[in-house]
C-alpha cells in the first residue's frame, strides 16, 4: 500500500470566444487552487480548439468553461466535438454563464456533466468536482 498522497484534481478553466467578463472565471479558478488542485486558466478570447488542445496537452481531468456571450450552444458543442474527435472524451465538461434551463437541458444530453448560474458559491463548484472528478494519475 503506497503512503503517497493523492495526485490532486487537475483542471482547466476556459473562456472561449468574445466575451471579455473573466472576473467570475478568475474566482472559481482560485477556488479551485485554495481547494488543493491544480488549476490552468487560458485567459481571454480562447476558440474551442485553443481550450481542447490546452487541456490535453496539459493532461487535465476535467475542464470547465465561462460563457457569458449567449454562444453557449455553439462553443460548448463544439469543444465536446473536438474532444470526441481526438479520443480525448475521458476529460469532464462543466460550465458556468448564463444559460436558459431548455439549454442546460440540451448541452447536458450532448455531454456536459454540469451547469453553475451565476451566483452559485464557488463551494458548491469545488464540492461537485470533488465528488464527480477523480485523478487520472
Amino acid at each position: 500500500m503506497s503512503n503517497s498522497p493523492k495526485a490532486p484534481v487537475r483542471v482547466l478553466i476556459g473562456k472561449p470566444g468574445l466575451d471579455g467578463h473573466d472576473r467570475g472565471a478568475k474566482v472559481v479558478a482560485r477556488a479551485l487552487r485554495d481547494a488543493g488542485m491544480e488549476v490552468i486558466y487560458t485567459g481571454l478570447h480562447q476558440t474551442p480548439k485553443m481550450i481542447v488542445t490546452s487541456a490535453i496537452q496539459e493532461d487535465v481531468d476535467c475542464l470547465g468553461m465561462s460563457i457569458l456571450s449567449g454562444a453557449h450552444m455553439t462553443l460548448f458543442s463544439e469543444v465536446l466535438k473536438l474532444l470526441h474527435d481526438q479520443d480525448a472524451e475521458d476529460i469532464i465538461v462543466f460550465g458556468g454563464g448564463i444559460i436558459p434551463d431548455e439549454d442546460a437541458k440540451a448541452l447536458k444530453s450532448q455531454g456536459v456533466k454540469e451547469l453553475f448560474p451565476p451566483g452559485t458559491s464557488t463551494q458548491e463548484i469545488v464540492t461537485w468536482i470533488e465528488k464527480n472528478v477523480k485523478p487520472k494519475r
